[in-house]
């Protein structure tokens, strides 16, 4: 569904795309820096996001990957292909219990609607793919510290959405911190007891935190570095800085919280930072004021999580509601805010497949580590199989 974002801006003579990381902001002398050399600015707009929060444990990053990036998506897609050839080929019970097992740390949209992913592919996609185990055996923990998963919705739809995940065969662990991450285990506290969990695969989805250029801007941040603004989404004191999306701070004056980092929150923030830059732009060359910015007010349209195939809970414009409706606003939703009218009609077309014939994308294996490793010496006295592997994917 990613669009290259030449090709979106490719009809605008007036737009230039560098492909580089931008090292510093000078908001002094109105430049950026990338690749060595500053670039001069008349307005600056800064969307460059947010990244994983591993909550002061980065080097828990090797081993539990997040699901920000197309790079991370496709490591988790590619580990978790591989933990099915792993367990194919496995001959201790243990070693193939510790492959088969997902642990999503962080019951929001993120880890609820993976889980349910994870379910449904292992109990039906991958069905008759493998020959040496059932694929009905896979372990999927989800684990999160709230009292309830998806906690931004209503409590009856938080319920709803934790019956949905235990009948895919889900095991919710809420009320539950993760003290430790390695390479074959994490391990838990809950109720001031401790567990350790043999799983081969974590996938971190447990919150977020803004990415290190925001404390270049010398502007006031919160908690997790997010750079805060004022009413026309500027930075305080720098007019012609604007900050939007989710590295953006914004209380809202209507609701009193800040607002989301979602989607909709961000293309609100998007479209009304590029009202005032153009509307200035053009009062300039016109030769007089400009009008007054006004105040940005998010207008939320309402949440969606999707579980699975005909589960999903909703919250849209005070109703709220669940089951086969939802997973279809859901799908239309995304469908109609993809990019351009291709993208819509092949996901479209993927969908309904995927929805009738349980079949889903491109099942592939790849990237460097997209080799099976050995296990480590097993608990039950029997030598684990599995090393020397080249690189494989499913079906080849």
């Amino acid at each position: 569904i990613a669009a290259p974002i030449r090709k979106i801006v490719a009809g605008h003579g007036n737009c230039d795309v560098v492909m580089a990381e931008v090292t510093d902001v000078d908001t002094a002398a109105a430049t950026v820096t990338a690749l060595g050399r500053p670039y001069a600015y008349d307005y600056l707009v800064l969307a460059a996001g947010v990244r994983t929060n591993y909550f002061g444990n980065d080097d828990w990053a090797a081993y539990a990957p997040g699901l920000k990036t197309i790079d991370e998506a496709i490591r988790v897609r590619s580990r978790f292909l591989l933990a099915f050839e792993q367990a194919e080929v496995e001959e201790d019970p243990a070693a193939r219990t510790a492959a088969l097992t997902f642990a999503l740390v962080g019951a929001g949209p993120t880890g609820v609607e993976l889980a349910g992913a994870i379910a449904e592919i292992s109990r039906h996609t991958l069905r008759r793919d493998f020959r040496h185990f059932d694929t009905d055996s896979v372990r999927i923990l989800l684990i999160d510290f709230a009292d309830r998963v998806l906690p931004g919705f209503d409590p009856k739809l938080s319920a709803r959405a934790h019956r949905d995940l235990e009948a895919l065969g889900v095991r919710v662990m809420i009320g539950t911190r993760v003290v430790d991450v390695d390479e074959r285990s994490l391990t838990v506290e809950r109720g001031g007891r401790t567990e350790r969990i043999e799983a081969n695969n974590v996938i971190w989805a447990a919150g977020v935190a803004a990415v290190p250029l925001g404390a270049r801007v010398g502007a006031q941040t919160d908690a997790v570095g997010r750079i805060t603004v004022g009413d026309d989404l500027a930075v305080p004191g720098h007019p012609n800085v604007f900050v939007v999306g989710d590295l953006a701070h914004r209380v809202d004056p209507v609701s009193g919280i800040p607002v989301p980092g979602v989607a909709q929150g961000a293309m609100q923030m998007g479209r009304f930072a590029g009202r005032i830059i153009a509307v200035e732009i053009a009062a300039s060359r016109r030769g007089g004021p400009a009008p007054p910015r006004g105040v940005f007010v998010y207008r939320n349209k309402g949440a969606i999580a999707t579980i699975g195939r005909n589960r999903a809970v909703a919250e849209v414009k005070g109703w709220k509601f669940g089951g086969r409706l939802a997973f279809i606003v859901w799908g239309l939703i995304h469908i109609y805010f993809l990019i351009d009218f291709r993208r819509r009609l092949l996901t479209l077309a993927e969908w309904i497949w995927m929805y009738f014939f349980y079949e889903r994308g491109v099942r592939l294996i790849t990237g460097d580590d997209a080799v099976l490793k050995k296990t480590n010496p097993p608990l039950t006295g029997t030598r684990a199989a599995g090393g020397g592997c080249e690189k494989t994917s499913s079906g080849r």
